[in-house]
């Protein structure tokens, strides 16, 4: 059991929600936040300088272990989690002020996978929220389930997406859309791509997928003027009408496995990744099927970024990387250090990039040439990216001396939140660690 007792448009890209749900600027509701890019808002006061002891408003731990980053709405903080011992998947609700634990919910209890890659966990992907509703994709007794939850951390649904055999791991997040969720899962044995109606659970339109093992979540992008549900993998690239399962277009031009989400320029859709090749490609998104420009780079895991025509990546390798979106001429390449697995975050002219041994470089996004601001140190181990909201910087990272146990970190200033309260850092000893800086 667990340890604790208990439409908005940015850059091309959309998350939509139904009109009566308004989300704060502040909020990161899904995986690659607000508008589906990894962009935050930039506001004054958030710290490019860390530690386990600097800049650190509080800290909590987090049961068991999960490479899913955080979500935030409001005054909440969801992620999911697993314990391996007593083969528990759960989601967990923090307060964004205190970083106190509100609830946690078991999701599926025994009957984990099987197999799978070292760096994977049963707990990688993202918990989404549209301001009503929570939704968490897990793999469990050999299917993909997604499961919606009330914010109070009810159970509300529970629908078998589709089966699954393990290869790598999972780590698809679900993608909500007005009244649809769209769940996803590709694997060996075969997969799907399905539609559900969020209120029941019930499944609206459904795909089957190659078999063949990917990992992308699906992201909306407005593009060539048309609003398309896009995603890169098993060989393909597709877009698809969430509301009603339609594909605007499907055509080759993917690698097999993927994990990055596409981002856009407005014209171009850019996909990445690598097996059993490595590559970037920039495909024009009016159904053409026109690749504009490739390369063999590999950005395999760590999704990409977008500004102002420039695109953005950290590499596998540990290099960060500019090219020009249009021409895909590189324009910047230069070695940060260390594996990355976790995606960066955009916050104005500066991106945060943790790399594996819990390193976070934060550099300029000017293009004409490369400008490391500052690296800080933060746990041993780190696989969920970085979120920003407001002023500050949520990191969930592990410390491994003494036995492996996973925390999240807040780090910055007081922050007003969107009810108008101002939260405070936790006097010490609260959440305190006993690990050393």
């Amino acid at each position: 059991m667990l340890k604790f007792v208990f439409p908005i448009f940015c850059a091309g890209l959309v998350f939509a929600a139904p009109a009566k749900l308004v989300f704060h600027p502040t909020d990161w509701p899904a995986w690659r936040g607000l508008h589906g890019n990894g962009h935050a808002q930039a506001v004054d006061g958030l710290p490019i300088i860390w530690s386990a002891t600097r800049n650190v408003v509080w800290k909590t731990p987090i049961p068991g272990r999960g490479h899913g980053t955080p979500t935030i709405v409001g005054n909440r903080i969801y992620l999911a989690t697993a314990e391996a011992e007593t083969q528990v998947q759960s989601v967990v609700c923090l307060d964004k002020g205190t970083g106190k634990l509100i609830w946690a919910t078991p999701v599926h209890k025994g009957k984990f996978v099987k197999g799978g890659n070292k760096n994977a966990s049963h707990a990688s992907s993202a918990v989404v929220c549209d301001g009503e509703q929570l939704y968490v994709s897990f793999p469990n007794a050999d299917k993909i389930h997604t499961t919606a939850l009330s914010r109070e951390g009810k159970v509300l649904w529970q629908t078998a997406v589709s089966d699954y055999v393990i290869h790598q791991g999972f780590g698809t997040s679900p993608m909500v859309y007005k009244n649809v969720v769209v769940a996803k899962a590709d694997s060996k044995g075969g997969g799907a791509i399905a539609g559900l109606n969020k209120k029941t659970g019930k499944i609206i339109w459904k795909h089957s997928r190659p078999k063949l093992p990917n990992y992308t979540t699906p992201v909306m992008v407005t593009a060539h003027g048309k609003l398309q549900m896009v995603f890169a993998g098993a060989e393909l690239i597709t877009s698809i009408d969430p509301l009603t399962g339609k594909k605007h277009w499907e055509f080759p031009g993917s690698t097999q496995e993927c994990v990055a989400t596409a981002v856009t320029d407005g014209k171009r859709i850019f996909v990445s990744g690598g097996w059993p090749k490595n590559h970037i490609a920039a495909i024009e998104a009016d159904g053409s099927g026109k690749i504009t420009w490739q390369n063999t780079a590999r950005v395999y895991v760590p999704s990409m970024l977008m500004k102002n025509g420039h695109l953005y990546a950290t590499m596998d390798a540990g290099f960060a990387t500019c090219w020009d979106s249009a021409t895909g001429k590189e324009l910047w390449k230069e070695r940060l250090g260390g594996a990355f697995f976790a995606s960066p975050v955009l916050v104005g002219e500066r991106i945060y990039a943790t790399n594996l041994a819990g390193k976070t470089f934060v550099y300029s996004t000017d293009p004409k040439e490369f400008e490391l601001l500052a690296t800080n140190q933060l746990g041993n181990e780190v696989y969920a990216s970085p979120i920003v909201s407001g002023n500050r910087l949520y990191l969930r990272v592990a410390f491994k001396k003494g036995g492996r146990q996973e925390w999240l970190y807040c780090i910055g200033a007081k922050l007003k939140l969107p009810q108008g309260k101002i939260s405070a850092p936790l006097a010490h000893g609260e959440t305190r660690l006993t690990h050393a800086d």
